[in-house]
């Protein structure tokens, strides 16, 4: 998949930012490509991932603008998350 995504192209939403999330959006990032953190507001993480450079939007605001969405938060709050927030803000 990501073969097919030319760096600039694709904005890709990555869902957290816990050991995965941090790594994988600094792994994108340094590889040229559009990232945005999704965060619930008030995460203790928002201010760490602003640090490290990464555009940090809302879990509802980052699945919106995304072309693609990695959702890398813990499995006990997967379902809630993506019924409130992601599924309504997914592209066609």
């Amino acid at each position: 998949m990501i073969d097919s995504l030319t760096k600039k192209e694709k904005k890709i939403a990555v869902i957290g930012y816990g050991s995965q999330g941090h790594a994988h959006s600094l792994n994108a990032k340094d590889n040229g490509m559009d990232v945005v953190v999704g965060l619930r507001e008030g995460s203790s993480s928002w201010a760490k991932a602003e640090g490290e450079g990464l555009t940090v939007k809302t879990v509802a605001e980052a699945t919106n603008g995304a072309d693609v969405v990695m959702v890398l938060l813990p499995d006990t709050v997967q379902p809630s998350v993506y019924e409130s927030e992601i599924a309504p803000n997914l592209k066609d």
